[in-house]
Parts: structure tokens; sequence; C-alpha cells
């Protein structure tokens, strides 16, 4: 290992040195190959996490997307910014760090790696990755796309640690700063390890979404988003809804509605294009979400669909009469599971969406937009949309408060999280 970030740190002495023109021209190529392979990367993910393989190709051109983004803009985000001052010259220059080490997860393989990778690298660094366990050969592959696409060996290197290890990589002086994507707990270990070393991090954590139904939404519209808010990749993500709140007076019709999506989406083989649930990642996480569903009915809720697991399957699920006690409220259900609650008055909705451990996003449905831009302000989250689900977009920051972490990834802010921000002041006598 220790060799691995040594090549790193060589490399990145170098590569900080490429001006931004040059350092864009391997993103390009790096979309350029994304493009070209996607149906074989997307294999690759499907076979490892069982993702549908239609949901996997659009993961993988996703991370193109990213790319072509920085491409366009990373020249101008990381430029001299100059400022006036009563010096005779004052400006900010925006340098790498050195070696950033990123811990990645399995949920989304390849984008979770690139969104972090990929603004990282053109800020000038170079970075390091422990991918998750269950995803080897996606990590593996994504270090050889790199390479393909001409980036300097050491640009990216894939450790091949386990978790346990994470901490002595996190003290090695040679990295400088570290991001994770994962879990609460994980979440926890990496800063307290970083705060000893007085080391910056970005955490981006769980989530537990609400997603509100005002009474004079669009019920058509917005069962069509929640469908897909909670089932894309099994309801395996941090930004998935995960809690309905509908208004009493459309709850009738929003769940007998719902319900009758959630029948026709197509289970199935994750290989074929027209499957669009496939089964979770692993056993365990179907036998931790069958634990808390049934929790949840021993506590009163009522199952209305779903509620079966065979192996690493679960049915997709919805639960109606939920209350604040129970796990499906209270904690994070990363499989396709939907916690349905209703309110009667808009103040009583953002009280309930506020009533997480979690901050990262929420979604409103509702036609009064003059009125709910009002109300934005009075949701704990890193991200508000209205009328659309909770999503990521490269020219978007991402990211939460609360336990679902700091810091934010893409965009500007995100490809500034990992440079020195240095002043600079001159004066000419």
């Amino acid at each position: 290992m220790q060799h691995l970030l040594k090549v790193s740190e060589n490399t990145q002495l170098s590569w900080c040195n490429f001006s931004i023109q040059n350092r864009i021209s391997f993103l390009l190529q790096l979309a350029k190959l994304l493009l070209e392979n996607k149906e074989k990367y997307a294999i690759c993910i499907t076979t490892e996490m069982h993702k549908p393989i239609s949901q996997a190709i659009a993961e993988v051109e996703k991370c193109a997307l990213l790319c072509n983004y920085y491409s366009e803009n990373a020249e101008t985000f990381l430029a001299t910014r100059n400022i006036k001052t009563e010096a005779s010259e004052s400006f900010v220059t925006y340098e790498p760090l050195g070696v950033i080490l990123g811990v990645m997860p399995w949920n989304f393989p390849f984008w979770q790696v690139f969104r972090f990778a990929v603004p990282t690298l053109i800020a000038g660094n170079t970075v390091v990755v422990k991918h998750a366990s269950n995803v080897p050969k996606s990590a593996k592959l994504i270090q050889e796309i790199f390479e393909q696409a001409g980036f300097p060996k050491g640009c990216y290197q894939d450790l091949r640690i386990s978790s346990d290890e994470v901490a002595k990589v996190i003290g090695n002086p040679i990295v400088k700063a570290v991001s994770l994507t994962g879990s609460e707990q994980a979440g926890i270990a990496v800063a307290t390890e970083a705060g000893k070393h007085l080391k910056k991090c970005v955490l981006e954590l769980g989530g537990s979404n609400a997603f509100i139904i005002l009474e004079d939404a669009n019920v058509e519209k917005a069962v069509a988003t929640a469908v897909n808010a909670r089932m894309q990749n099994a309801g395996q993500s941090c930004i998935a809804a995960k809690r309905f709140l509908v208004h009493k007076n459309i709850a009738d019709e929003f769940v007998a509605k719902f319900k009758v999506a959630l029948k026709n989406l197509k289970t199935g083989n994750p290989l074929d294009k027209e499957t669009q649930i496939g089964s979770l990642a692993r056993v365990d996480l179907a036998e931790e979400l069958e634990v808390q569903v049934q929790k949840s009915i021993e506590m009163g809720a009522k199952l209305i669909a779903g509620g079966n697991r065979k192996d690493a399957f679960y049915e997709p699920t919805t639960l109606t009469k939920v209350t604040t006690e129970m796990p499906v409220f209270n904690e994070e259900t990363f499989g396709p599971v939907a916690a349905i609650i209703t309110f009667k008055t808009i103040e009583e909705a953002i009280k309930l969406s506020n009533q997480s451990e979690f901050g990262l996003g929420v979604s409103i449905f509702t036609q009064n937009i003059d009125f709910i831009k009002t109300k934005i302000s009075a949701f704990n989250e890193g991200a508000v949309f209205i009328n659309e689900m909770v999503k990521s977009d490269p020219r978007l920051p991402f990211g939460g408060i609360k336990k679902s972490g700091y810091g934010r990834e893409l965009a500007e802010d995100g490809i500034k999280e990992f440079v020195n921000v240095k002043t600079v002041v001159i004066n000419i006598f």
C-alpha cells in the first residue's frame, strides 16, 4: 500500500503542473470511452450488484455527462479571482492539495467514484480509491478506464484494502484529505480519524428524504415521480424518497394510484432491459429491510402492498398508518419500501419532514409555486426540489446537513473542496 501511495504522490508532483487544457484533454477521452463501452461497463455493474441493466447504462452515461461538464467549466471554476483592495494587486488562486483518498460505496459503483474523482483530478490532485468490497470488478475496471483514457499512471489508483485499513491510509502523511460516501457509522469513523490528523473530509452519508404531496398537487404526476424516486435502483439510494407525506384529502387517491403503479413495475432478470426492479445487492441488506418493515407492522403500520422477501429480492412494498416512532419513519430504509404518512397543514408537513436525523433533500409537489417558495427556508435540507424528485446533477452542488454529512460534490462547489484557496497580496512601491 505504501508503494501505491508513493506512486500517487510522485505522479501528483508532475500532474499538478499540467495545464488545465491538458488535463481536460484526458477528460474528453474518458467521456468518449465511457460512451463507446457503456453496455460493457453496465454489464459489470449489473452482474456485481444486480442493478437493472437499463439503469446501469444510464449510470455510465451520467459519468460521461459529468466528464463533459467539467471539460467545459473547470478552467473557469479554477481561474484566478482578482479582488479589489488597497493593495496594488490582490487575488485568489485555487491550488491542489495533493493525494486525496476516496472511500466509495457499492450502490452506484461508477457514478459515486466518478463524481468524486473527476473534479478532484482536474483540480490537479491525484486520487486513491478504496471501493466497496462487493464490487471488485467495477473497482478494477474504473482504474483501467482512467489509464486507457491517457491519465498518467498513478493519477487514479485503486487500493485493494479492507475497511479496517482505511484509518491507516487516512493517517498516512502522503494523503492530504478524504471523501467518503457511505453510512452514518462509516462517516463517523472517517471523520474521527481525519480529525486526529487535522485533515479535511467531505462526507456524503445517508438520507431519509421526505416526498410531500400538497392538496393542490397534480396527483398523476406526483405518483409517476414518486414511484421512480422510491424504486429506482431498488430503493438503494441515499437520495431516494423514503417518507411520503400526503395531504389527508388526497391520500386515498394517491395510495390507490401508487399501488397500481408499483404492481405494473416489471421484475426479473436484471440483464433484461425491460426489468425495472432487481434484487438488492446482498441478502443481508434485504434481511435488514425486512426487520424494519416487520417491526413497523407490529407497531401498527398497515401493509397494503408487497412485504415479501426471497433471498436478496425484496418485493416493492407500501405501508400506511405510519407513525414517527416506527423504523420506516425514523430510520433510513435502503430498499423498495414506501412509508406513507398523512398531514393536514403545511406546517405539519414541514415538521414531519424535518423530524429526521438526516437532511439530504426534500421533494414537494404543488401547483402554488409562489406560496411554496416562501417556505423553502423552513426545510432543514441540503436540497429542495419542487415538482421533481431529488437527484444529483453535475451542474448543481450536492450534499446534505445533519447526519447526512457535510461538504459538497459536483458543480463549482465540488471542484473547490480539495484545493488550497490561496490569497495573494502585492504592493508595488
